[in-house]
């Protein structure tokens, strides 16, 4: 789930006309959920008279620009009725929105009474992206007897590795802007343009940040006032005994520059180990940024140039495979069970299962002379373990963080900072492909209590292009959970430890005459609030501190970047 202005691009790119048409719609129905509250949804049913399969989608952003922001009409065409529904306490539903907290029950609540209805079949399917991919997965959690399946896209579901928090960094940016904008039963989005941003940058503490931006925003607060894996967010996280549950197909699709690819593929782990209908799951990952994932893609992405072939007919794959859940049109979804595409070479992948049997995981070790700074440093990469090297050392300002810039996009102009190491590859006399889940284990110390570290994977071309790859601007790793996210643990300063980054998933070919890079550093910003390296409570915390950062890559403290590598095959 990324920024809502990600979404209104959907809105702008995609049109439907009445006219096209032919439906009975009956707009403000509502639904009973089990506390009294009553949910409001627009409900669209064919022009014929008869009981018809159902597919539902239940939103934050406002029911009414839903119908052709999906392109809805050509579902009921299809002969399904289409139910859009405020989720609670957002547009005309009662209630108190409640984040994905209410989602699971009132999901529950609302499939189970279109199942009762005169026009409904008493079979349910439920559809949409972000926000709705995930309540997809709350509902499916609860086991109403009527939902026939699912196609989450883009949901986002790794708590402290995606949103509110990444690598245990929070990401106050995010949190500000979209919880502002479901902070009341209307979007709020209109008024942005009225907040200094710039001046919200350095207000402390974060915990006061909303009212410093005009609102008091209730979530915003609980969020901080959560900064680990406790009781407050256990309900949203999904465990073996939540996939034991969902038994039925699911299609899930995501995009390797969408910024909920960690969570998509977070249910596609967990489903894939431990559902008893894991064998009718299928997963579709494009060369897409959030809002393609339901677009169906570009051939033009950043300083990407893509195929034809990488733009698929999304909504087309949908219906197939809705009729063959609620129509039973087929025995099985026609289709392969999983779809990767490729970047660099631009080829679509059809597996049996993801990650792949055949990718080995191997290591490319961190070197330099002792002063990686800058890519204009000595930091190189290779195969080969080092052996007795200097160590590289920067200076992290967190009132000078180093800049977001996007997947896709050229990031040499960053790479003239000091913070910044850059570690780059000789030529590629052959090609790597890599596909699946990249880490990197940096062997670190910093003289503060607490610090970040950042890591970017880039491919850089022949013409000096370095283009960012995966789906977030940096992988981080926040010190204190460097033991996980249940309890936090200061550093010792000055003392090496090994802080694992992880960069999520990504399936490129890094061809001939390329080189690969690595960047490291301790900041993005605005994505995640820079560390204040005082080790102080995050949500409370008004000093600033600078941190003298040390990166090892010697035999007894290598670090290394961990890619899984594909065979290549003609």
């Amino acid at each position: 789930m990324v920024n809502r202005k990600t979404w209104t691009l959907v809105a702008c790119l995609v049109w439907w006309s009445p006219a096209s048409a032919q439906m009975v719609p009956r707009f403000g129905v509502r639904i009973p959920m089990r506390d009294g509250v009553q949910l409001v949804g627009n409900l669209f049913l064919p022009d014929s008279v008869g009981h018809h399969p159902t597919i539902l989608l239940r939103t934050p952003y406002d029911k009414t620009p839903q119908f052709g922001r999906y392109k809805l009409a050509n579902y009921v065409k299809r002969g399904y009725a289409v139910m859009v529904q405020d989720v609670r306490g957002r547009g005309d539903s009662d209630g108190l929105f409640n984040f994905y907290f209410s989602e699971g029950k009132d999901g529950y609540d609302t499939i189970e009474w279109i199942a009762r209805q005169p026009w409904s079949n008493g079979r349910v399917a439920m559809d949409g992206g972000s926000y709705l991919g995930t309540v997809q997965w709350l509902a499916a959690r609860e086991r109403p007897p009527h939902l026939a399946c699912i196609a989450p896209d883009a949901s986002s579901g790794r708590l402290f590795d995606e949103i509110p928090y990444q690598g245990g960094a929070f990401r106050s940016g995010w949190a500000l802007e979209w919880l502002d904008g479901t902070a009341d039963r209307v979007s709020q989005s209109g008024l942005d343009d009225l907040v200094d941003w710039e001046h919200l940058a350095t207000h402390r503490p974060l915990r006061t940040m909303d009212d410093a931006s005009g609102r008091r925003i209730r979530l915003y607060r609980e969020f901080l006032d959560h900064p680990t894996l406790d009781s407050y967010w256990a309900t949203l996280n999904f465990t073996e005994p939540d996939f034991l549950k969902i038994d039925l197909p699911v299609l899930t699709v995501t995009g390797w520059f969408d910024g909920d690819q960690p969570g998509a593929l977070s249910y596609w782990d967990g489903a894939n180990r431990w559902s008893p209908a894991k064998d009718r799951h299928h997963l579709i990952i494009g060369p897409w940024t959030h809002p393609q994932t339901y677009l169906g893609g570009e051939t033009k992405l950043g300083e990407f140039q893509f195929s034809a072939e990488s733009v698929l007919d999304i909504q087309g794959i949908r219906l197939g495979f809705f009729d063959a859940c609620l129509k039973r049109a087929s025995s099985a979804f026609a289709g392969p069970r999983v779809r990767a595409f490729v970047t660099g070479i631009n080829e679509w992948r059809s597996l049996d299962q993801y990650p792949a049997v055949d990718v080995q995981y191997r290591n490319l070790y961190l070197h330099s002379g002792g002063t990686a700074n800058s890519v204009n440093g000595n930091g190189t990469l290779s195969w080969t373990a080092p052996t007795s090297e200097p160590p590289d050392h920067f200076v992290f300002d967190p009132k000078k963080p180093v800049p977001e810039r996007s997947p896709t996009l050229d990031h040499r102009a960053l790479e003239a900072r000091e913070d910044i190491l850059v570690y780059t590859s000789e030529e590629l006399s052959e090609p790597v492909e890599i596909l699946g889940r990249v880490f990197v284990e940096v062997r670190a110390a910093s003289d503060a209590l607490d610090t970040d570290f950042t890591a970017k994977l880039l491919d850089v071309y022949p013409d000096g292009r370095a283009v960012l790859l995966g789906p977030e601007p940096a992988g981080v790793r926040r010190a204190r959970y460097r033991k996980g996210y249940t309890a936090t643990q200061l550093l010792t300063p000055n003392q090496p430890e090994e802080f694992r980054v992880e960069l999520f998933d990504m399936g490129h070919r890094f061809l001939s005459g390329h080189k690969i890079r690595v960047e490291i550093s301790s900041s993005v910003y605005p994505h995640v609030n820079p560390n204040q390296n005082t080790g102080n409570p995050v949500a409370t915390d008004t000093v600033w501190r600078v941190a003298r950062q040390t990166i090892f890559h010697q035999a007894d403290r290598p670090s290394r970047v961990i890619l899984p590598v594909m065979p290549i095959r003609p």
